[in-house]
């Protein structure tokens, strides 16, 4: 029986892949380093710890490091985050899983100052019950930690959970992980890119349009 959800939200509720793989270009440039916006939006979902060293060749946890990841989270916050929106269906898809007595927590590689504006900008603040950041796992997707972190947050067994991401790391994490996935084209990624989840929707709107045939409701006694 299912009993509970586990969401990314990037790209899954809320359209800000773009915007994330902006402010990266952006704080590389200002460093000093040309990163092409292609290269970055192909590894948006996963967290700064693997993308800046993919990308420029140096670690997060470094002085120079831990300079420019606070800079991308200033430029996010300030200049891009305000301007966010929802994803159709995000808030109608969250209100039909509440109202069937699911329990909801978020897996995110965003980090706890990103968090909570994410979440507004999605319209399911008030829905979402928990969520596991950056800061509650050592590695970022698509490595489990995060969803392992969401797992123990939700107090769920593995088997009677199924999460909702938007890219092939989403897809990588909950597989290792143990979870079933549904898989979201809402943040750009083909059929092909999320060929390991149980089944692929366009985006919360087509999910919740078609509830009653997904794997939502079919699971439920």
């Amino acid at each position: 029986m299912l009993k509970g959800v586990i969401f990314d939200i990037d790209g899954t509720l809320v359209d800000s892949n773009d915007a994330h793989a902006h402010a990266w270009v952006e704080t590389f440039a200002e460093g000093g380093y040309q990163v092409a916006f292609d290269v970055v939006r192909r590894m948006i979902g996963m967290g700064g710890d693997k993308l800046m060293p993919a990308c420029i060749g140096i670690e997060e946890d470094s002085k120079e490091g831990k300079k420019l990841s606070e800079r991308r989270g200033e430029l996010f916050k300030d200049d891009y985050l305000p301007k966010l929106k929802s994803l159709p269906g995000s808030r109608a898809l969250l209100q039909r899983i509440r109202k069937d007595g699911l329990k909801t927590v978020v897996a995110t590689s965003a980090s706890d100052e990103d968090l909570k504006g994410l979440l507004k900008a999605a319209e399911v603040l008030d829905l979402m019950q928990d969520a596991a950041t950056s800061s509650d796992a050592e590695n970022s997707k698509p490595d489990p930690d995060i969803v392992v972190a969401a797992i123990r947050k939700i107090g769920l067994a593995r088997a009677s959970l199924v999460m909702i991401g938007d890219t092939p790391y989403d897809i990588e994490a909950a597989q290792q992980a143990g979870v079933r996935i549904i898989g979201f084209r809402s943040g750009g990624w083909t059929d092909s890119e999320l060929s390991g989840a149980t089944a692929v929707y366009d985006g919360p709107a087509d999910l919740e349009n078609r509830y009653e045939s997904s794997i939502l409701a079919k699971h439920q006694d």
